[in-house]
């Protein structure tokens, strides 16, 4: 009998947050077990919580001869990279430079999206996935390396699903308009993205394009599965690097840390309240999010921001972005509520990083209601 009470006493003494907070250590055990099961050549976890140092843990090396993934190992973000598009986009609005209702026929004068509907095409249906056009359009034709102009000549011929703003409607290629406009404006698109947050932000390893990945002291190679858990590295493509606001950032852990601060409001200077209002408001119901295997238990809700997904699990948000392309995944999320950030990346395209997401953010969200309820005891 006497254990219990000794138990029950050390429950009192120790902080509530802390005693909720012991999950990490199992949880990243999990994690690395994981991922050797999987044969994963290689991953980065980060999590930044409130009064704690942020949480960095390791598995593999950038390819089967290569170096141990650390801090500074520099992964490809794929669709993350539309996170920090939706971020520069409302600084832009925020400096007056450019609005949320301009129309990409202001931006691209010499292409016609909006030929097919009563309603214009404008930047905030861009960066909000909702311009009413098929989703993945044309994300054949990166894929065969199109230039840009041409695939954008052949989005001016689709007929739409919906009207602008309406439903949700995922793409890529239409962000090859923000890589023409910034053209059109005398500069480049990883230009602006690098002077206006990788470098105020001060993000030791952050990059754009499969130039600049490679260039980079310590990066994680690419691998693709050539049978299941069976992994083979393979060339960097560039196609998807074409269209730099839909997939062409570079971070590593180190920068990710940053990222999830700056999203956690920490640097106001690069995005602050007001802004983040705003990408976060629920726009367009993402009902397929629903019924993702690893999520449809937790999730009661889920929409399209602007360049981010919003999340309701037991009615707090999750605001959520992921990234896939050949040979990488990445998944970036926090709670404004929580005061928590998480980012994955790997080096593979394993379907593993949807069930450690989501398995995280399960008992991330157990642990502050453990918490909660041991504060009011």
């Amino acid at each position: 009998m006497k254990a219990p009470v000794c138990a029950a006493v050390l429950l009192f003494l120790v902080s509530p947050m802390l005693l909720a907070e012991t999950w990490v250590d199992d949880f990243t055990k999990e994690i690395k077990a994981a991922a050797k099961k999987k044969n994963v050549p290689g991953l980065a976890f980060i999590r930044v919580a409130p009064n704690q140092e942020t949480r960095f843990e390791f598995f593999g090396k950038t390819e089967k001869s290569g170096t141990a993934i650390d801090k500074e190992t520099v992964f490809r973000l794929a669709s993350v990279s539309k996170t920090f598009t939706a971020v520069f986009m409302a600084q832009q609005v925020r400096d007056k430079k450019l609005t949320w209702q301009n129309s990409l026929q202001e931006l691209v004068p010499d292409y016609k999206f909006d030929n097919f509907s009563d309603t214009p095409i404008l930047l905030q249906h861009l960066i909000g996935q909702s311009t009413g056009f098929i989703p993945n359009a044309y994300d054949n034709l990166i894929e065969a390396n199109y230039k840009l102009p041409r695939v954008l000549k052949h989005l001016e011929k689709l007929d739409s699903l919906c009207k602008p703003g309406i439903c949700y409607t995922y793409q890529n290629t239409f962000f090859g308009v923000l890589e023409e406009y910034y053209r059109l404006q005398k500069t480049t698109f990883a230009k602006e993205i690098t002077d206006n947050i990788i470098t105020p932000l001060n993000m030791p390893t952050a990059s754009v394009g499969r130039k600049a990945l490679m260039a980079s002291k310590k990066w994680a190679k690419p691998h693709a599965a050539i049978d299941k858990d069976k992994w083979v590295s393979v060339r960097v493509k560039d196609n998807y690097y074409k269209y730099s606001p839909a997939a062409g950032v570079n971070a590593s852990a180190a920068d990710m840390e940053i990222w999830l601060k700056a999203m956690l409001l920490e640097y106001p200077e690069v995005i602050d309240q007001s802004m983040l209002d705003t990408l976060t408001e629920t726009r367009v119901k993402t009902k397929r999010e629903l019924y993702r295997r690893e999520w449809r238990k937790q999730l009661k809700d889920a929409h399209y921001g602007l360049g981010w997904r919003i999340y309701n699990i037991d009615d707090i948000e999750i605001i959520y972005h992921g990234g896939w392309v050949q040979g990488y995944r990445a998944d970036v999320a926090f709670s404004p509520e929580l005061g928590v950030g998480y980012a994955l990346l790997m080096n593979a395209e394993s379907n593993l990083i949807n069930e450690i997401t989501a398995k995280f953010w399960k008992k991330q969200i157990e642990a502050y209601q453990v918490a909660q309820l041991a504060t009011l005891k």
